[in-house]
């Protein structure tokens, strides 16, 4: 089967997902609660527009090694907290568009990459449940498994994950759903 033949649902499927996400995340509002206004704000706030961290990743306490981990000078610090994954952005306004267009992006990723393990594991013709099982779960894991490594690695509340693995999972059925009626016969 050629590739060619599944453009219009990988197109159509991530042209859905953004769609769906955008209602999700704007009239459904559940996603509030994935972020906390921390507490002393403005002073944090303060401190680290003084460090001005260039933008990235930093975790406090930070260790290079476990060596130094290990260490009585380090133990302390972390038991006496507080630790921290903190993400620095650039300054200024978030660009929407910018930042659309590449969740945009990633959701036609996630549907090639759906596509391309269906055209490799099922034929044309293929009944639409078969489809839809194989190209959903596909999609849910693209949208959702990262979440919990994030959980697990990062500190991200499991409640966060939760949310997201919802949503990946309604991300997925409609990403199967549009193979599955748009399957070549």
């Amino acid at each position: 089967m050629p590739f060619g033949t599944l453009w219009m649902p990988v197109l159509a499927s991530g042209v859905a997902v953004f769609v769906v996400s955008s209602i999700l995340h704007m009239a459904l509002r559940y996603h509030r609660a994935d972020h906390q206004q921390l507490p002393g704000e403005d002073t944090v706030r303060e401190a680290l527009g003084k460090a001005k961290p260039a933008p990235g990743l930093y975790m406090t306490p930070y260790c290079k090694d476990m060596k130094e981990m290990s260490t009585p000078a380090k133990k302390e610090q972390f038991e006496k907290g507080p630790i921290a994954v903190i993400t620095v952005l650039p300054n200024g306004m978030p660009g929407m568009g910018k930042l659309l267009g590449l969740w945009f992006g990633f959701t036609v990723l996630v549907s090639f990459t759906a596509a391309y393990i269906a055209r490799h594991t099922l034929t044309a013709g293929t009944d639409g449940l078969t489809v839809m099982r194989i190209t959903g779960t596909v999609a849910f894991a693209g949208y959702g498994l990262a979440q919990i490594s994030d959980s697990i690695w990062k500190g991200q509340p499991w409640s966060n994950t939760f949310r997201f693995l919802f949503d990946s999972l309604i991300y997925g059925v409609v990403t199967g759903a549009i193979f599955r009626l748009l399957w070549p016969h």
